[in-house]
């Protein structure tokens, strides 16, 4: 998806120089801001200040922490944060390492990628939370419920209860700016983006309530 309304923020890790410049400068590239580092500590100093979107990082760094104890610190502090671990393992090998730390990261093995782009289309993805229906016109906004994640349908539910960002924010515990930016990728994946003839929020809020209900009747 496009940048929309953001900046998209990148916080890569790699020990591997070249690696590590290739993978900010092709980020630079499709728009994103980045912060690009070779340890894991040095990235944790950063990270209150950058505010990542996303997390790039190599498995292996060398040296404690690892890019999977790097992901938890940061997931534990952000859970909106999306991960995307780059390694030399298998998918099996690296998922085993990585899964009970980090929900839902990706995996890019670095010897079986050929070119840089499609380590960047593997970032847009992981922000997409899944792949968009682009083509989706505004009229099936309710059809298009289905491809939401849980998480974003949760948030859509609170939406069509007519809480504000900054309720939903509350009741979810995460920031403001996390609950704008999945909103905005909600509005994209049933393709309410871009749209003048309507107001995304209220469109919808509309496509919830015909599928599911009022959700205001049964709010705690």
């Amino acid at each position: 998806m496009t940048a929309g309304e953001w900046t998209r923020r990148a916080l890569v890790v790699e020990d591997h120089a070249l690696m590590r410049s290739l993978i900010a400068d092709a980020l630079r590239g499709r728009g994103f801001a980045v912060e690009a580092f070779g340890r894991a500590s040095d990235a944790l100093d950063a990270f209150e200040s950058f505010d990542p979107d996303l997390l790039i990082t190599d498995i292996d760094l060398g040296e404690r922490p690892n890019g999977v104890e790097l992901a938890g610190v940061i997931r534990s502090r952000a859970p909106h944060v999306a991960v995307v671990f780059l390694t030399n393992l298998s998918r099996e090998a690296a998922s085993a390492r990585a899964r009970d730390v980090v929900a839902g990261a990706s995996f890019v093995n670095k010897g079986a990628i050929e070119s840089i782009d499609e380590l960047v289309d593997a970032a847009d993805a992981a922000l997409d939370d899944r792949p968009l229906a682009r083509e989706l016109a505004p009229r099936t906004a309710q059809a298009a419920l289905h491809v939401l994640t849980s998480t974003q349908l949760e948030t859509v539910r609170l939406l069509a209860a007519g809480l504000s960002n900054a309720e939903i924010a509350r009741r979810r515990d995460v920031s403001v700016r996390a609950v704008e930016k999945s909103v905005e990728r909600i509005f994209a994946a049933l393709g309410l983006s871009g749209d003048d003839s309507m107001t995304p929020r209220v469109a919808t809020a509309a496509a919830y309530i015909a599928t599911y209900g009022d959700p205001a009747t049964g709010l705690g």
